[in-house]
């Protein structure tokens, strides 16, 4: 699985380095889904994961001081410059990637996956929403959520029905698979949320994947 899962990064580099480059002077527009970011503010954080897993500097991972250091350290570079930088560091943390354990290695793609997302929406160039990043970024989300204990939820989407958690799933949830990603990592809100086809009365939260994810107050309109 982890090989797999850095052949998926690769893919998925590969897709945003392009997405960068057909960009233009795209640097200070702003990202909706992640408010405080611009486009340069995004790719530094891609980049910085990158750099910082390869050179060890893992004190606070995933944290927003983590974060923000990243894209802090580089926000005198041209995005040329991050892109150079994110090609310097990419294939040793992709071999990483092949070496670690799956929990540690689909957790990268599932990050890595979102924000690939909230740049195609800032720049209004939406597609992937197939890709292998994608599908190992569910499969994480669930994985998790089996095992921290949380009760039983029975997902149908268009690629597989799941059921994730401890015990008799009491609740069943119906939605494509992109809105269940994005609905875990706060990407939606309540109203939306509440929308997809419950087997019982809606419980939006239910389906924000961890606390440090929020519902949005209003729609991305993605």
């Amino acid at each position: 699985m982890p090989e797999n899962h850095a052949r998926a990064y690769r893919e998925l580099r590969v897709r945003v380095t392009e997405l960068f480059q057909e960009s233009g002077d795209a640097s200070a527009r702003p990202v909706p889904a992640t408010p405080e970011w611009t486009v340069h503010d995004l790719l530094a954080h891609f980049v910085g994961v990158s750099d910082d897993v390869v050179h060890g500097r893992m004190e606070g991972v995933a944290s927003d001081g983590w974060t923000a250091k990243q894209v802090e350290r580089r926000r005198d570079q041209s995005l040329e410059e991050l892109l150079e930088e994110w090609d310097e560091h990419a294939p040793t943390f992709e071999a990483l990637l092949t070496d670690g354990p799956p929990a540690i290695t689909g957790q990268a793609l599932f990050d890595a996956s979102t924000h690939e997302h909230d740049l195609r929406h800032a720049l209004a160039k939406p597609g992937a929403r197939d890709s292998d990043a994608l599908a190992f970024a569910w499969t994480w989300a669930l994985d998790v959520r089996d095992a921290s204990g949380a009760p039983a939820i029975r997902y149908e989407s268009e690629i597989e029905t799941r059921v994730a958690g401890v015990g008799e799933p009491e609740v069943t949830v119906r939605a494509p698979r992109f809105e269940f990603v994005r609905a875990m990592t706060g990407r939606r809100t309540a109203e939306e949320i509440t929308a997809f086809e419950w087997s019982c009365e809606p419980r939006p939260e239910l389906l924000v994947a961890a606390p440090l994810f929020h519902m949005r107050a209003e729609s991305l309109d993605e």
